[in-house]
This record gives structure tokens, sequence and C-alpha cells, in this order.
């Protein structure tokens, strides 16, 4: 049997296709039956083989280009997007993110790891007269110089320098947000970077802590209102690489390239709680933690920063019986 034979016994298939593809174009897309959508996906591979045979040996151009049209309608059908569904995007904004940032191993692990180091070496940083040369042998001399000098006077600046740094501040927090998920497909270098800020930060908060160094109110005045969505920003960064490296060890029966497809669409709420909270960090550490503003204010809005962080991460991400996150 020849190819062009072959072609002819199958292009039943392809009606059967094409009336298919008018009925998804005529009552929109729904939800299909399995069996219907499993029957529409097999005849769509079939189209696509014989496209190619048919390419393969150069076919009379019509049927080439009527099997080209009918494999790009079948595409559109079986790919396209679905339509805008406010409540569907309300769901996924209020309960399934969450929840799956709450369920996922690779945020806890990141967490503990960022904030355990970040306290240990603040409160060793601190320690003044049994480890008075730590904070140097972390950071540096030079850069404890550097503080103590860039916080010596009290904070008041102008309207202009606020947004300066509101912009600089934008660009240098994405860069570390980015960094920190750049280097989790790699996963040691992600451990390194993650535990390494943790360690400089929290040092260089106990530093200026002591009450020998010059400029500590300020430096806190100056932290306190953009530190709690910065530090949560910096670990989500981490744990939507440390997702994606994971993928590609980790790959539970499937082929590597599916597994990391998998672990990205599992990361995408991850890393967009992220940049939400790098954006708010900049914002704040822009034009709030700057001005001359109460320090009470500046508490208060850390303080609200904080509950509503615990109340989206941990309240509405807490599993519930019945409630499926995936």
């Amino acid at each position: 049997m020849n190819i062009v034979s072959l072609l002819e016994q199958r292009r039943h298939g392809w009606e059967e296709l094409e009336l298919l593809c008018n009925q998804m174009q005529n009552r929109g897309r729904t939800r299909a039956k399995a069996a219907g959508a499993a029957r529409f996906a097999s005849l769509y591979r079939s189209a696509c083989a014989d496209l190619a045979l048919a390419e393969a040996y150069q076919l009379p151009p019509a049927t080439v280009e009527y099997l080209h049209r009918l494999v790009g309608r079948a595409h559109n059908q079986l790919y396209r997007s679905r339509n805008f569904s406010l409540a569907r995007s309300v769901d996924m904004l209020v309960r399934r993110a969450p929840q799956r940032i709450f369920a996922d191993p690779c945020v806890h692990v990141c967490a503990l790891l960022f904030f355990g180091l970040f306290w240990l070496s603040m409160l060793l940083g601190m320690s003044e007269q049994r480890l008075p040369d730590f904070p140097a042998q972390v950071v540096g001399q030079a850069q404890l110089e550097q503080m103590e000098s860039n916080f010596e006077a009290e904070l008041n600046a102008g309207f202009e320098h606020y947004v300066m740094m509101a912009s600089f501040y934008i660009r240098h927090n994405t860069g570390i947000g980015l960094k920190c998920f750049a280097y989790g497909i790699l996963i040691i270098p992600c451990i390194f970077t993650l535990a390494y800020n943790a360690v400089a930060l929290g040092t260089s908060f106990g530093y200026m802590a002591r009450d020998s160094t010059i400029g500590g109110e300020n430096f806190f005045e100056f932290v306190t209102a953009h530190g709690p969505f910065e530090l949560t920003a910096i670990v989500l960064s981490a744990a939507a690489g440390l997702r994606l490296g994971l993928g590609l060890i980790s790959t539970t029966g499937l082929c590597r390239g599916d597994s990391l497809k998998v672990n990205a669409i599992r990361a995408i709420p991850v890393i967009a709680a992220a940049a939400v909270l790098f954006f708010l960090a900049a914002i704040t550490e822009g034009f709030l933690s700057p001005s001359p503003l109460p320090y009470t204010f500046k508490a208060m809005w850390a303080i609200m920063s904080s509950g509503a962080m615990t109340f989206y991460f941990v309240v509405l991400g807490f599993p519930r019986a019945g409630i499926d996150a995936t």
C-alpha cells in the first residue's frame, strides 16, 4: 500500500477532527468529558503524523495545505487559553496560592535556614564582651565603619531623595531575588547564598544593636519598616529556585524535562509572592524608611505588614479538609 492510499484511508479521521473543531468553536471552550478529550487528542496527534508524511512524500499541495490548516485549528482549540474568570482568579489568589506556598517543603527548609542563621548571627553580633571581633570577621571592618557613617546623622531627606532611593532599592532587591532564584537550579550555590545573606544581615543587625556603636538607633529606625517584606522575599526567592533544582534531581518517574516543567508550575506562586514582597519592600525602603516620620509609625507599619503576611501565608495557607490546593 502506497502512502497516498494510506492517507486517503485516514481521511475520515481528518473529517472527524474538523467536525470536533467546529463544535468546540461554536459552543466555546467547555470542560469536555474524558473520553471526548482523549479522542480529540488522538485525532490531533494522527493529523500531525499525517502532515509530516504528506510533506515528506511531497503529496499534492492542496492536501498539504488542508492538513496544515486542520492541524493549526486543532492546536488552537487544544492549547488556547481560557477566558478570564474573576472567580477563578480570586480562588487562585486567596486559596490555592497560599496553600501551595504553605505546603511546599522548599519554603520550610529555606525559612528555617535563613531565619535560624539570621537570629543566631544577630545574637553573636550583639555579644560585644564575649565576641568583640565577630562582626568584623564576618562582614569586614570597612563595612562596619561604612554602616556607622551612613547612620550617624538623623534620618531626614527630601522627596527627590526618596524617589531616587526607591528606584535604587527596586533594582537592588530584584537583583538579590534573581540571584537566589537563579542559583536554586544548582541547589548548593542557592543554599550558600541564602545562608551567607542570613549570616551577614544578622551580624550587621547585631553589631548595630551594640551600645558602643554609632548610629544604632538611626539604623533600626531605618530598617524596621521594610525588614519583614525584604527578609521574607529573600526566603521565597530561594525556595522557588530550590524547587526547580530539586525537580532536576527528584523526577518521581518523569523525564527530567517534564519534571522541571511540573516543578516550575509549582514554583510560580512562590516566586510571584516574592516579587510582590520585593516591590513592597523597595517602596517602603525608598519612601517610608528614610523619612523623618516618628519611629512609632514605622514600627506599626512593620507589625501590620508582618500580620498581613502571617494571615496570607499561614492562616489562608493552612490546609483544610476537603480542599485540594494542587
